[in-house]
């Protein structure tokens, strides 16, 4: 299914909305609100993650149609596909933006990845809980607007487990 513009248009939109949401959330309890940062993470969710989240989720329709998916197994390897996507990598990757427009001093380092390995393993059970929802009961045109607001709140978890962990 290719997305028609209007609907990209609203993913951008909701991707620029939904993940600074988060994050300000996220940086508002750990007193780290920065305007640099809104910005920079609305922009990382408007652009990059609106564009390549779709495409994934359409990737993964053709590989393994929702509408196909009628066994409870084929159902949690949808479901296990979308956890993969969004790996200790793509978290790394989501601290290293996150220390880019946060002004750390070293926002690219190898240390990011035991911490988002960490992170991926603690919220592994409720991710992929939400990944089977989003990949087996929302439909296709909803599927990143429900994957952005979870993400939203996984923002939260992983702004904090960056320092609590």
């Amino acid at each position: 299914m290719e997305l028609t513009r209007p609907t990209q248009l609203r993913n951008h939109l909701r991707g620029f909305l939904i993940y600074a949401a988060g994050d300000t959330a996220a940086a508002l309890l750990l007193h780290q609100f920065s305007w640099l940062r809104l910005l920079g993470m609305a922009l990382v969710g408007g652009i990059l993650y609106s564009t390549e989240v779709p495409a994934y989720f359409r990737w993964l329709d053709r590989q393994q149609p929702a509408a196909e998916a009628t066994t409870r197994v084929k159902r949690w390897q949808r479901a296990a596909l979308s956890l993969l996507y969004f790996n200790p990598l793509w978290i790394a990757r989501h601290y290293a933006f996150l220390g880019l427009f946060g002004g750390a001093a070293e926002p690219l380092s190898l240390a990011l990845l035991p911490v988002a390995g960490r992170s991926f393993l603690l919220n592994a059970p409720v991710s992929l809980a939400a990944n089977y929802y989003i990949q087996n009961r929302v439909t296709a045109q909803r599927r990143f607007m429900v994957s952005a607001l979870f993400s939203g709140v996984m923002a939260v978890s992983y702004a904090l487990a960056a320092v609590w962990l």
